[in-house]
């Protein structure tokens, strides 16, 4: 007998009834009973038996009935994987999108630009797109109860495949998120990349700061006010107070490019702090230097008036016309300089270093000057006196630049190239003129000077244009 859904099998429903066999004539009644009280106890005897023998047949075994429905049960089993397949979707998808949104953050924490600007709102459309393939998976869910004790297959069956398609649109969209997610790679590395720099970037300016300030105290501590130093170090303050509010108030790079710029005017503030000592007698030194140096120029200036009365009485007025002016000049020049030397030394006591060194560079070019015009004088009468002693020796020297160019000219050619025979052959006609000059009673020998100096620059001009043309050939 099979158990079916309508009429299940039990056990202990009663046996069908067999034909009832014919009843024994009184005396065989007689002859096959036991005696009642014997009877009644066999038959106590024989029930726990044969219960024993009976029950365990009903309940295992072939030929026995299962107590549910077996196509029910089968689809409640699909459907209940179905479930779990989805479930894990729907799980991975979160998960992804929750790490894909933290990337998003870092973006536009750092990011500005238009293609950050387009990333944020194709995540928020991808964010529409897994709110609906959520939605049609928790439904789904929500439709059906698969616990129910009386599921028909019917149900479990489009339980199953409402489920399975909710899992199929949540892996469509979650490949969708994770090509999203691949594409973002450049931008959320050079955002990473900045938010790496932030924290080091912020540390830098706030050890700069105390670096600087821990100089300024001992600058201080030894005697110097410093006080330009420290209203640079003051102004720094607010700036310090924006590097603690943080990165999420100011932005991300605009605190970064402060941390840096902080970090480097402190560093900058330290550095002059520390140097501070060492610049104060590096002013007191080139005091006493450049105040010496203008006393020998005072001593050196009383010399040039000689000079300039020996060349008058030598030489053409061409040879010193010139640097006639030159002892009025050298002591005006020399007075000015011992003016900016006190207006230094005054700086230098009232510690304002920036003003005490503009002023000794003043001082040094006055002396300069001077130097240049006292030397000047001296040197022409040197070279006057060789060349009236010897006008040869400035000749060949001349005339040995020119050949010289001339064979660089003629290296490797048949013909020189116009544009270098041209003055070469000019600068032997200027050196022929400057030689006859040199004839008569009174030659202007500082003419000839002047004109073998300008005919060896051209001649070096000419060698120079040469060797660059050949450099860029090879």
């Amino acid at each position: 007998m099979t158990a079916t859904p309508s009429r299940p099998y039990s056990p202990f429903a009663p046996r069908a009834r067999r034909r009832a066999p014919r009843t024994p004539g009184p005396r065989a009644r007689r002859a096959g009973r036991a005696p009642g009280p014997l009877r009644d106890a066999l038959t106590l005897i024989a029930l726990p038996l044969t219960a024993v023998l009976v029950l365990p047949a009903a309940f295992a075994g072939g030929g026995t009935r299962r107590w549910f429905g077996g196509r029910a049960e089968g689809q409640r089993a699909e459907a209940q994987a179905a479930k779990d397949a989805a479930a894990e979707a729907f799980y991975e998808l979160d998960t992804a999108q929750r790490d894909l949104r933290i990337s998003i953050e870092t973006i536009t924490a750092v990011d500005a630009t238009p293609a950050a600007r387009r990333a944020v709102a194709d995540f928020e459309a991808l964010g529409r797109r897994i709110d609906e393939a959520s939605h049609r998976y928790i439904s789904a869910v929500d439709a059906h109860d698969l616990d129910r004790d009386d599921l028909e297959a019917s149900v479990a069956a489009r339980a199953r495949t409402e489920l399975t398609e909710a899992k199929g649109g949540l892996d469509r969209v979650k490949q969708e998120l994770d090509r999203f997610t691949e594409g973002l790679g450049p931008l959320l590395g050079k955002a990473e990349t900045q938010l790496a720099r932030l924290a080091p970037a912020v540390e830098r300016a706030r050890q700069s700061l105390l670096a600087a300030s821990n100089a300024l105290d001992a600058a201080r501590g030894s005697g110097l006010r410093a006080d330009d130093l420290a209203a640079r170090l003051a102004a720094l303050a607010p700036e310090l107070t924006r590097l603690n509010q943080g990165a999420g108030q100011h932005g991300v790079p605009q605190t970064l490019e402060r941390a840096e710029r902080v970090a480097r005017e402190a560093e900058t503030v330290r550095a002059e702090a520390e140097r501070l000592p060492e610049r104060a007698a590096e002013i007191g030194n080139r005091l006493v230097s450049l105040r010496t140096r203008a006393e020998a120029l005072t001593t050196r200036t009383g010399q040039v008036e000689p000079v300039l009365s020996e060349l008058r009485r030598r030489f053409t007025a061409a040879c010193w016309q010139d640097l006639q002016y030159v002892p009025d000049q050298a002591v005006e020049t020399v007075r000015q300089a011992e003016v900016k030397l006190r207006e230094a030394q005054a700086a230098r006591d009232e510690q304002r270093w920036p003003d005490a060194t503009a002023l000794l560079s003043t001082v040094r070019a006055l002396l300069n000057a001077t130097d240049e015009a006292v030397s000047a004088a001296g040197d022409r009468l040197r070279r006057l006196n060789a060349v009236q002693k010897d006008p040869q020796a400035e000749i060949e020297r001349t005339r040995f630049a020119i050949r010289d160019a001339q064979r660089l000219a003629m290296a490797g050619r048949h013909t020189p190239d116009p544009r270098h025979a041209r003055p070469l052959d000019d600068a032997v006609a200027r050196l022929d003129r400057a030689i006859g000059t040199l004839e008569g009673r009174h030659p202007d020998y500082w003419h000839f000077l002047t004109e073998t100096e300008a005919v060896r620059q051209a001649v070096g001009r000419v060698v120079s244009q040469i060797r660059e043309e050949r450099g860029a050939a090879q």
